[in-house]
C-alpha cells in the first residue's frame, strides 16, 4: 500500500510541475526490418550482421512487438518522448518519421545525429531523464550504445535501460514511474 501510495504522489508531481523527457532509440530498441518478423532474436542479429537486403529498407521497419502500446501508456503518464535514429541522410530520417506516423507511434520529436556529432554529444546535449536504448549486439555491443562515453557528472542524471536487441520493451513496467 505504501509503494502504491508513493507512485501516486510521484505520478501527481509528474503530470502537474515536470515533464520527464525519455529519449529512446527507434531501430533495434521499438522497430526492426519487416523481414525481421517471425525469426528469432539470434537469426535477426545474424541478418543485420550479414546485411540482408530489408534491414536497409527503412520505410518498411515494423514494430518490434508491442511497443507502440508500451509507449503510449508512457505518453499517458506524461512523459515527453523523444525518438532517436541511427539514420544521417534526410531520405532515411523522413523513412523513420514516416513508420512512426504509419504505426501510430505517440507523437514526439524525432532526432537524429547532426554532422559530425557523435551519440555522446545528442545525448549530452539533450540530457533526458530516462535512456533507452538496445545493446548494440549485431553492431559491436557496448562500445557502440550511446550512454557508454557520456560524461560521469551527465550520465548520473540520466536513468539508463538498456535492453537485448530486437528484444522489445514489453518486459518494462508500463508506468513510467517504475521504470
Amino acid at each position: 500500500m505504501l509503494l502504491k501510495d508513493k507512485v501516486g504522489i510521484e505520478f501527481i508531481f509528474l503530470r502537474t510541475f515536470n515533464k520527464m523527457k525519455l529519449l529512446i532509440f527507434t531501430e533495434g530498441t521499438i522497430m526492426m526490418h519487416k523481414d525481421a518478423i517471425n525469426h528469432t532474436r539470434e537469426e535477426i542479429i545474424r541478418q543485420v550482421k550479414t546485411k540482408q537486403k530489408s534491414v536497409r529498407d527503412y520505410e518498411h521497419y515494423v514494430p518490434i512487438f508491442n511497443s507502440v502500446e508500451k509507449l503510449q501508456n508512457w505518453k499517458d503518464d506524461g512523459v515527453d518522448i523523444i525518438y532517436l535514429t541511427s539514420r544521417i541522410k534526410s531520405k532515411e530520417i523522413n523513412q523513420i518519421r514516416t513508420v512512426i506516423k504509419i504505426y501510430n507511434f505517440p507523437k514526439g520529436e524525432l532526432i537524429f545525429r547532426r554532422e559530425n556529432e557523435n551519440y555522446r554529444e545528442v545525448i549530452e546535449r539533450i540530457i533526458p531523464d530516462i535512456l533507452i536504448e538496445d545493446d548494440c549486439e549485431s553492431i559491436g555491443g557496448i562500445d557502440e550504445m550511446s550512454i557508454t562515453y557520456v560524461d560521469p557528472k551527465i550520465k548520473e542524471k540520466i536513468k539508463s535501460i538498456s535492453i537485448l536487441e530486437f528484444g522489445g520493451i514489453d518486459h518494462l513496467p508500463n508506468n513510467i514511474i517504475q521504470l
